[in-house]
């Protein structure tokens, strides 16, 4: 079987394939993340998982399939990256709180022959974020990294009052979607979890 190879250094991506799984090596594949100009957040996600993917390949010294992924948050009509500072992750969470904002998760899967891909949105609604609760969930280093400034894997669970479409798009990596993007390069689920039937 192919070997295939995460191009990603997140961890919840990492816990996600492994959860269905999948085996895989990680390659790193950094790029430019910058978006174009007037560029709409379905086309910035998508082109940056193709970027990560085809990045990722070409570390690759033989064969082998390349995942990658990028996750935009959107609320108010703007994309929010991961926060710069405590001001802008503060911010950040004000928007967020007590509405609905929109997570967006693109996969990408190349062997070098061809690329194939898919953009999966989820709606997410927060209950109200009080400053004092800003200033402590960000005391816990959590946002720092995180796309939107929140985990819904972590302790930030406590702002979602609800949502409409994927958990795991949220968190980083669509399984459905990707499970399906895999078996169209002869990647199988499960591969770490089969028994042998009993005799």
């Amino acid at each position: 079987m192919t070997p295939l190879y995460l191009a990603s250094g997140s961890p919840r991506r990492r816990e996600l394939l492994t959860q269905i799984g999948v085996p895989f090596s990680v390659v790193t594949a950094p790029i430019d993340e910058s978006p174009l100009p007037d560029e709409a957040v379905t086309e910035y996600a998508l082109r940056l998982a193709r970027a990560k993917a085809a990045a990722g390949f070409a570390r690759l010294s033989g064969p082998g399939v390349v995942l990658a992924a990028d996750t935009v948050v959107v609320a108010k009509g703007q994309m929010l990256g991961k926060p710069r500072d405590q001001a802008h992750a503060l911010a950040m969470l004000a928007d967020l709180s007590d509405g609905q904002h929109q997570v967006l998760t693109a996969v990408a899967v190349t062997d070098g022959q061809r690329c194939l891909d898919v953009c999966v949105a989820t709606d997410v609604h927060f209950r109200a974020i009080g400053h004092d609760e800003a200033l402590r969930y960000w005391a816990t280093g959590e946002p720092l990294d995180k796309a939107g400034g929140y985990a819904i894997q972590g302790l930030g669970a406590v702002f979602v009052k609800s949502l409409t479409g994927s958990y795991s798009t949220v968190v980083g990596l669509p399984l459905f979607e990707t499970a399906q993007l895999l078996a169209q390069f002869s990647i199988a689920c499960w591969q770490q979890h089969e028994v042998s039937a009993p005799r």
